[in-house]
């Protein structure tokens, strides 16, 4: 009778086996993820991208195959459509995004890179290697559903001038040209400068036409916009440097494995600094590179002390204004 029963039911286990067997293969699938560039392949947001990508399937060790399809050049839109698309959870599952864009669905987002936050490049790279921002992740996290895995950028912004200026007293009242958020306005105002907003593609004009006399970008801005034709002299105020994050879509995030979870939040960590030790090296190349072959020329600025002073209050209220007062002390506490 047990005999007879064993054989009964030997084609049931073995068919319920051969199904265990079939379910495990399906769940091995194949986990595709899409990033999203304005640039393309030789931008360093896009190799950061690139960076990410190579690093999350260097860590991960699951069942899953890994595919990223990376959009290039604006394919699937700008920056500020990437943020749109990965608080959805469509389209975009990964990209770099200037805090500006983020700041749509969190204020604290700003609170990333404005003006004469970070003393110095030491400053800025320590800030950023530190876990000081994360009541800044928090925030965006939660209101934003992205999820920041690290930070690019290191673009260190300058001032642009059609005439060498070294000290405050130089660049009192100079007409310059400011981007629309209002913090902007309210520190270059603090500096003694005269700001007022112009889109960017009229920077060019403005100077050359004489409506303002100054302007203010990085070495790639300089380089790809030929501002140096008009405005020859850099003032080397690094007034500002760039905080770029790489996030990733919440929505999507929570849909995949925990092990997959844990390699692209440790790639993206890895990949941030990859990204900023990129862009702050080059930027100081194309600098020079500019300078030596006669298309400007850098001036030192004098007391750049004096431009961290004044803007040290208006920082103060900023972050007093979207509830972070204590989060600009401990920034600064950092040496």
């Amino acid at each position: 009778m047990h005999s007879t029963l064993s054989k009964l039911l030997r084609p049931v286990l073995l068919a319920s086996a051969a199904a265990m067997a079939m379910v495990s293969v399906a769940q091995a699938e194949t986990i595709t993820l899409h990033g999203a560039s304005q640039f393309d392949e030789n931008h360093a947001f896009t190799r950061l991208m690139r960076k990410f990508e190579q690093l999350t399937k260097l860590y991960y060790a699951g069942e899953h195959e890994l595919e990223f399809v990376m959009h290039l050049n604006s394919e699937l839109g700008l920056e500020k459509d990437y943020v749109a698309y990965m608080n959805q959870g469509l389209s975009v599952d990964y990209a770099v995004a200037a805090p500006s864009h983020i700041s749509t669905f969190s204020k604290m987002a700003t609170l990333l890179d404005p003006p004469m936050l970070y003393r110095d490049p030491g400053h800025w790279s320590k800030v950023l290697a530190s876990d000081v921002l994360q009541p800044i992740v928090d925030d965006i996290y939660k209101r934003a559903d992205l999820l920041v895995l690290g930070y690019g950028g290191g673009g260190v912004r300058h001032l642009i001038v059609n005439k060498p200026v070294t000290n405050m007293a130089e660049i009192k009242n100079v007409p310059i040209r400011v981007m629309g958020a209002p913090i902007q306005t309210k520190l270059f105002d603090a500096f003694g400068m005269a700001p007022s907003v112009i889109a960017y593609s009229e920077v060019y004009n403005a100077i050359q036409t004489g409506v303002i006399d100054a302007a203010e970008n990085e070495a790639a801005g300089i380089r790809q916009m030929k501002f140096y034709e008009v405005g020859p002299n850099i003032s080397l105020t690094a007034h500002s440097i760039t905080v770029r994050p790489l996030v990733f879509s919440g929505k999507t995030l929570r849909r995949l494995p925990e092990d997959l979870q844990a390699a692209i939040k440790q790639a993206g960590k890895d990949a941030g600094t990859y990204g900023r030790v990129t862009e702050l090296s080059e930027g100081q190349g194309i600098m020079k590179e500019l300078e030596d072959s006669g298309k400007l020329k850098t001036v030192l600025f004098t007391e750049r002390a004096s431009l961290i002073s004044a803007a040290a209050p208006v920082l103060q209220e900023y972050f007093k204004d979207v509830g972070a007062a204590e989060l600009y002390d401990a920034i600064q506490a950092i040496n």
